[in-house]
């Protein structure tokens, strides 16, 4: 997939879901090995036409995230290289068990792509809020966790985990009419993570939905004077250790921002690398509130919760000017 302003643009409209399906669908012939699995929501997951077009390398296994994680650890024990996806809570959650022993523990070659990520299934409520999965996914050992900032990160990230050998969670965040952080191609290497603005007052790592929250927030403190580096930290497990080497050696204080609960996300692993270094750096996480949450509209929730970019840019002047 040839990635131009264009194509982000394009991508932007149809949202993470929809481009994941895409994205699958464009590397189908790269892989002759590749099987794509669904909890019954071919049209959630955005594949339809894969579905349509592969009929052969596409099961649905009915809403039965146990089952479907325990089929695709079956297939990749058979040497298939499959790529099984259901609504965040419904896969880290339900189906965590399965993925702590067919995945963690044998090692097996699957991606778990969790559709939905943070709160953005809105009106639909704390059901299908994926608000405490990073920290059931990072307590697994062996798996490797990555949330795409944007479309055309999703894009990359799809292309890359096909090659990827190793059982993988996919973290999918935001909505169609996505906000639009890269318009051309970069290099993007899973556990590496992207430095998008230098600053030298604080550095705001972030991931997922919130890279993009997290530039505006840093337009808004340049206003004020206050000059930020934004990390778009896609994989949260392994950490990038250099990048956060490079930020303690310069003694900048961290920022995390995240769409998912303050506890065992981004914010705690950042913390968990920094508690035994004694290094001294300051750290604030930003994230959701360790509570169930009332339902609403996505934008307006990123807004009374505190990750719009506003909200972002208020909490890191406080935060400073303590």
């Amino acid at each position: 997939m040839e990635i131009t302003s264009k194509s982000a643009r394009q991508w932007a409209r149809l949202g993470p879901r929809g481009v994941y399906g895409q994205a699958i669908l464009a590397i189908a012939d790269k892989h002759d090995d590749l099987m794509v699995m669904s909890a019954d929501l071919a049209s959630s997951s955005g594949l339809e036409r894969f579905r349509t077009t592969y009929p052969d390398k596409f099961l649905n296994a009915g809403i039965a995230e146990q089952n479907m994680i325990g089929v695709a650890a079956g297939l990749a024990k058979e040497g298939y290289n499959v790529f099984a996806s259901s609504f965040s809570p419904f896969i880290a959650m339900r189906a965590s068990e399965q993925i702590r022993m067919n995945l963690g523990y044998m090692e097996l070659n699957v991606k778990a792509v969790a559709i939905g990520g943070g709160i953005s299934m809105g009106f639909l409520g704390n059901s299908h809020f994926g608000i405490e999965d990073m920290a059931v996914m990072r307590a697994i050992p062996n798996l490797t966790v990555v949330s795409p900032a944007d479309c055309v990160e999703v894009v990359k990230l799809v292309e890359s985990a096909a090659s990827f050998k190793g059982p993988m969670y996919i973290r999918l965040t935001g909505t169609a009419n996505c906000p639009i952080v890269y318009t051309d191609d970069y290099e993007f290497e899973i556990g590496k993570s992207i430095l998008l603005r230098e600053g030298v007052d604080v550095t705001l790592i972030a991931c997922g939905s919130m890279v993009y929250q997290s530039l505006q927030a840093a337009e808004l403190l340049a206003e004020q004077g206050i000059s930020a580096s934004i990390i778009n930290m896609h994989t949260i497990k392994p950490l990038d250790e250099a990048r956060l080497q490079e930020i303690i050696a310069k003694g900048r204080p961290i920022i995390t921002v995240e769409e998912h609960s303050k506890i065992g996300g981004l914010g705690s692993a950042i913390a968990e690398y920094l508690s035994p270094l004694g290094s001294g750096t300051r750290h604030l996480s930003v994230a959701l509130p360790d509570a169930y949450i009332k339902t609403g509209d996505y934008d307006y929730m990123l807004g009374e919760l505190g990750l719009d970019a506003k909200s972002i840019a208020q909490k890191a002047v406080t935060f400073l000017t303590k």
